[in-house]
């Protein structure tokens, strides 16, 4: 018995951009040479936002716009998932160089990271922008029991 061909279908997020129905929402087809991927880490969630160099959102997705809910939202595949969808349609119209802007400290970090490195844009540079406090806020005052 012949196995039926798989196809390759958008992320679930454009697939409203394909339809028939929604034909006046297809996207405006802009070659996007260079960009940033800026990829925010939380412990209970990763969102990523492909932007243009002028700071134009092209592209974005989370782990919660790709139906992950409650705890697995903050996994690793569920960034893995995020990020693949963020970047499958740059890839597609010809996205070859990117920067990317890293920031939390979540266990979708590494995953998401390694997704955009296997997608096969080369990348210019990799920056932590986890803001650190200097010496910041006074903390509370300690528990009396």
């Amino acid at each position: 018995m012949k196995k039926p061909k798989r196809r390759i279908t958008a992320p679930r997020m454009n697939r409203r951009l394909f339809s028939k129905r929604f034909r006046l929402l297809r996207p405006i087809r802009r070659k996007i040479q260079k960009g940033l991927i800026h990829i925010q880490a939380s412990s209970n969630n990763t969102m990523i936002t492909v932007t243009d160099l002028g700071g134009q959102v092209v592209s974005w997705d989370s782990a919660g716009t790709s139906r992950f809910k409650g705890p697995k939202k903050g996994t690793p595949y569920a960034a893995q998932t995020a990020t693949r969808n963020a970047i499958y349609m740059l890839a597609k119209e010809g996205m070859e160089r990117a920067a990317i802007m890293i920031n939390g400290a979540g266990p979708g970090r590494a995953a998401a990271l390694r997704t955009v490195l296997q997608s096969g844009v080369k990348l210019n540079f990799i920056r932590d922008v986890t803001p650190m406090p200097h010496n910041g806020c006074r903390p509370p005052k300690r528990r009396r029991v």
